[in-house]
Parts: structure tokens; C-alpha cells; sequence
């Protein structure tokens, strides 16, 4: 009988249960070759506020709590001596910290030297970093026996960086739930029902995310004014911009909802009470869209999506969606009032999505690509 390996797999988003699908659905597909740990924090500063690790009682993958210090920080945060033994034992370490960052670092030298190290990445821009994160990535790209690109853009950019080229390789993408975020109808009119859309009225155009400038909220707006096509619009999020947005929506009447406040458990819920999901990220200086979760999430649930070429976005959306030139208002305008005017282009589009979501970013897919990666990696050591 073959013993199965031991993956030991770190990450400080591993505190949230949700950021933990991919060490449990490793797990699951791997059941019998892969003996899977995940190593998370004990707690960690969020965003919102502390976060504090909680494991539910069903999960497959062994769940280890450390300690960590200095988490107000990503860049700066460290887990700190109680690593080492959770590292011990491991016959792959798989790292889902950025190599230029102290805890990426500290994975990599801690990891005993002759178990294979494969770390993650999202960054897709040709950055150059000071001291001492510069030397820290150098140190984890020549320890590492591979690396995991989260997206296409980021494997392109990272090919031509110092070191990436010679180690083995793979472009895998962010997972969804394809379960949680399904087609149904039902969840989304009972939510147009909360916000106040008692009624049948036109098709409601949306989006989720971020209110900031990079997200394109101002080219939406601009583009919906030029509609002559009946409309409604749905914002779901939160930031800086909300207070114009709201502005904007004062001038619309019933037309318009911002929703704030919105769960991670309710995002399918919104997404189903949209008829068109819009992703207009623009690309600046210092940002260029990473991936798009909503946009995997919107294919999911079989919403019709229309997103802007900016940086990851052509790849995620694939032949799934239509994408639009990032600046182009006219474009974006006329082809929402293409989707407006024809349910049975909104039909297609949303099956065409739905399949693309199911065979290429569903939880069970991006974890045996990752297992393959790591088989592949093992091979080439031994």
C-alpha cells in the first residue's frame, strides 16, 4: 500500500475558513496520495478588524494554529519559532505567501533543506523593490523547486524577472465554489425585493467590488448615462467613491441601488439579481486588475459579464464574457444596450459562462492542478 505524501501548505489567509478551500479540496482530490496539513494563524489583523482562527468540524485537512507577530503588516508579519515544527516531517511545502515579503522568507528558511519549497504569487507587475525585500525574494526564488503563478498576466511578468525562469512553473487560477455561486433566480428576486424592487422592470446592470477609482465606477456611470435602453443598476460594495456614486444615483431616481454591507455568504444573492455583470477595472501606474474573483463568481452563478482588458481580466473571463476596451465608453455603452435589448443573448452568454466556471475554475479542478504541479516537482527531485 502506498503511503501518502505529506503537504504541508502555509498561508496567513488560511485564519478565514473560506481561504482554506484549497488545502481541503486538495485534500478531497487527493485522498490516499496526499496527507494534507494547513498552517494558519492563530489570529491575525484583517482588514476590518482582528480575525481569530475558527475550524469547522468537517474539514478534511489537518489544521494547525500558530502564533504570529507583527500582522498589522503584510509585508512586515512574521509566524515566528512555532513554524519550524509544523515545517518538520513535510515531504512538500507549499507556501501561499509572496516571495518578496518577510513571511515568504521565513518559510523558505525554515523549510528543512532538502523537502521541496513551491511558493504562490499574484504579483503581475514588474516591480523593484527596496531593501531587504529585493534580497528577500531573490533568497526564496533560488530556494524554491517551483512556484505557482495565480494568474497569466503574473506568470508572463514574472518569466522575465531574475531567477523565475529557471525553476519549474505553473499558471493555475483562483478557485470557485460552483455550488454556492449557481444560477437561481429565486435568491435573486428576493434581493431586487430588499432593496426595494417590488415590481418587474428593466434589466438591472451590476457590479461588486471595491468603490475606488481603479474599478472603473465613473466609466459604468458615464456609460449607463449614454443608454437610451431601459435600465436599472445594482453597486454592491464599499470605499472611497460612495458618496459620488450615491450622488450619481440621486439623479437617477428608482433606477439605481447601492448596496453596502453585503456577506460573503450574500454575494450569490446579489450576483443572481443582476442581469448583466460589469467589471471595468482601469489600469493605472501602480495597478492593473490581479484576477477578478466577482468575475469567476458572476460566470458561476450564470450572469452575462462584461469586463475591461485590464491586466488579468482577458484571461479570467476567457470565452465566457465579452471584454471591452478598458477606456472606451462608447463601446462599453453600446454593448450594454446590446445585452439590454436581447434576452437571448443574455441566455447564452450566461450558459457560456456558467460552463466556462465549472470546467475551469471550479474548486476540484484548481486543486488537482496543483497536486500535479507538486507530483511534478517531486519527480524532478528525485
Amino acid at each position: 500500500m502506498i503511503r501518502p505524501r505529506k503537504l504541508v501548505t502555509v498561508s496567513h489567509s488560511y485564519v478565514v475558513t473560506l481561504n482554506r478551500r484549497l488545502a481541503n479540496e486538495m485534500t478531497r482530490v487527493g485522498a490516499g496520495r496526499w496527507d494534507v496539513t494547513a498552517v494558519a494563524p492563530r489570529s491575525f489583523h484583517g482588514d476590518l478588524g482582528p480575525l481569530v482562527l475558527q475550524r469547522e468540524p468537517d474539514e478534511p485537512a489537518h489544521i494547525e494554529g500558530v502564533r504570529t507577530f507583527f500582522s498589522r503588516s503584510l509585508h512586515g508579519f512574521v509566524y515566528g519559532p512555532e513554524l519550524r515544527a509544523r515545517l518538520s516531517g513535510a515531504e512538500l511545502v507549499h507556501a501561499w505567501e509572496e516571495p518578496y515579503v518577510f513571511s515568504g522568507l521565513e518559510v523558505a528558511l525554515l523549510t528543512p533543506r532538502h523537502v521541496p519549497l513551491v511558493f504562490c504569487t499574484f504579483q503581475n507587475l514588474a516591480k523593484r523593490y527596496p531593501p531587504p525585500f529585493a534580497q528577500a525574494e531573490r533568497f526564496v526564488v533560488r530556494r524554491a523547486a517551483g512556484w505557482v503563478a495565480w494568474g497569466q498576466t503574473v506568470h508572463d511578468t514574472l518569466q522575465a524577472r531574475t531567477g523565475y525562469a529557471q525553476r519549474p512553473s505553473r499558471f493555475i487560477p483562483v478557485g470557485v465554489d460552483v455550488e454556492h455561486f449557481r444560477p437561481d433566480p429565486s435568491a435573486g428576486r428576493a434581493f431586487r425585493e430588499r432593496v426595494g424592487w417590488t415590481e418587474e422592470g428593466p434589466p438591472v446592470v451590476g457590479y461588486l467590488g471595491r468603490f475606488v477609482p481603479e474599478k472603473g465606477l465613473r466609466l459604468l456611470m458615464n456609460a449607463l448615462d449614454g443608454l437610451r435602453t431601459p435600465w436599472r443598476a445594482l453597486f454592491v460594495g464599499g470605499g472611497p467613491l460612495e458618496a459620488e456614486l450615491r450622488a450619481w444615483a440621486s439623479r437617477h431616481a428608482d433606477r439605481v441601488r447601492v448596496v453596502t454591507g453585503v456577506s460573503h455568504a450574500e454575494v450569490p444573492r446579489a450576483l443572481n439579481a443582476m442581469d448583466v455583470l460589469c467589471a471595468p477595472s482601469q489600469t493605472t501606474s501602480f495597478w492593473k486588475e490581479q484576477f477578478g474573483r466577482m468575475l469567476t463568481e458572476g460566470l458561476a452563478c450564470g450572469v452575462p459579464v462584461l469586463a475591461s482588458d485590464s491586466g488579468e481580466v482577458p484571461h479570467t473571463v476567457g470565452d465566457g464574457g465579452q471584454v471591452l476596451p478598458e477606456a472606451d465608453v462608447s463601446a462599453w455603452t453600446a454593448a450594454l444596450a446590446d445585452l439590454l435589448e436581447s434576452p437571448a443573448a443574455r441566455q447564452s452568454w450566461a450558459v457560456r459562462g456558467r460552463e466556462r466556471a465549472v470546467s475551469r475554475f471550479a474548486w476540484p479542478v484548481v486543486a488537482r492542478a496543483h497536486l500535479d504541479f507538486f507530483d511534478e516537482v517531486l519527480q524532478r527531485g528525485a
